[in-house]
């Protein structure tokens, strides 16, 4: 019983024209449908990615998590009943609102609602985004990524690695603990941050062109209020990105360049270099926060701490040979890349280690 990868997502919002705004001309998405109370978005080429609809309130209202077909949905169903976890079939209607085959419905234990389901209606219309950018990568990897915080990790963790079979990538403990977890090729599909509350800290989508990242990051230059991380590349995943806030007031990051991992053979480990390799200056942190972030960063960088990029078919060009020091490095670095000259940071490898167990009783 495995689930697939982050389908959909939903906010509930009082600005829903601010998020018009936001989510076409900003982010580059495609507004599909929009009426009084409601607006929905594409990124590729399934029907709907985003769903945003009017509410007193600001932030998630849910995540959609997608299953491989109906029979993956209906042992997911059992699992969830044997489990003692209350979930309900969803509605036709609500099938056809969330333009997918089928799904159901249930809470984790902190109160986020989640959609499990199957069947996802696409359609051939070419994608037309909102600004002119190369588009999102997508596909198998899901539409991003969920990171969301916990009053009390021991709470929640559990719940989606016992019950959902999320499995741990990696963990940091300073500035601040987050844990991040796969159910694909994408290196999370959703994390937690210890925070001391319930909530969202961001959603990630990635775009194909690191262009398309420095063009919007120049967009909230206009409006630098807007930026609550700054430019600046992660340790663990590789993206290079930036996190701007939206209408909602919870963070959007906005990245390129995500590595893919290996699920069948990745073993989940610290991260002791802190988050970035360089930059991603983080507003919402402490000043105190900031400044423990920042010296990881330097001693990160004195370590000689860099990453290959991570690249596809059609959104690069080789650079002509004219070093002879790089070329003399070429062999070793076509092998794999912990072989690139001081291109890992070292890390302790502790499987499953400080992920807390499901409590019972």
């Amino acid at each position: 019983m495995n689930l697939n990868a982050l389908g959909y997502f939903g906010i509930r919002t009082k600005n829903l024209e601010d998020w018009a705004t936001y989510a076409t001309r900003f982010l580059g998405m495609q507004l599909v449908d929009k009426s009084r109370g409601s607006l929905a978005f594409r990124m590729d080429d399934r029907k709907q990615r985003l769903v945003v609809h009017s509410d007193d309130g600001e932030g998630p209202s849910f995540y959609g998590w997608e299953a491989a077909d109906a029979a993956a949905l209906d042992q997911l169903a059992a699992h969830l009943e044997k489990s003692g976890v209350k979930f309900a079939r969803g509605s036709r209607a609500l099938a056809d609102e969330r333009r997918v085959a089928d799904l159901i419905v249930f809470s984790d234990p902190i109160g986020n609602r989640l959609e499990v389901f199957h069947g996802p209606e696409v359609t051939t219309e070419p994608f037309k985004p909102g600004r002119s950018i190369s588009g999102f990568r997508t596909g198998p990897l899901g539409m991003g990524h969920a990171v969301l915080t916990a009053e009390r990790l021991d709470d929640v963790l559990p719940f989606y690695t016992e019950i959902l079979n999320f499995k741990p990538s990696d963990y940091i403990l300073k500035p601040f603990k987050a844990y991040f977890f796969h159910i694909n090729a994408r290196h999370h599909s959703l994390a937690f941050i210890d925070t001391g509350k319930n909530g969202i800290h961001h959603m990630m989508f990635e775009v194909c062109y690191l262009d398309d990242v420095g063009q919007a990051y120049d967009l909230a230059l206009r409006k630098p209020e807007m930026i609550g991380t700054t430019l600046g590349r992660h340790v663990n995943d590789h993206v290079t990105s930036f996190y701007s806030y939206s209408p909602s007031q919870f963070l959007v990051e906005y990245g390129w360049g995500g590595r893919s991992i290996d699920p069948a053979n990745w073993t989940p480990h610290e991260r002791t270099e802190g988050p970035s390799l360089w930059g991603h200056d983080r507003m919402w942190l402490t000043e105190e926060g900031r400044e423990e972030a920042r010296s990881l960063r330097v001693s990160a960088a004195e370590a000689g701490g860099r990453e290959p990029l991570n690249v596809m078919d059609g959104n690069y060009l080789r650079a002509a040979d004219v070093c002879p020091w790089w070329n003399a490095q070429i062999p070793r670095a076509h092998v794999t890349n912990a072989h690139l000259p001081n291109a890992h940071l070292p890390n302790a490898h502790v499987p499953n280690a400080h992920v807390p167990a499901r409590k019972t009783g």
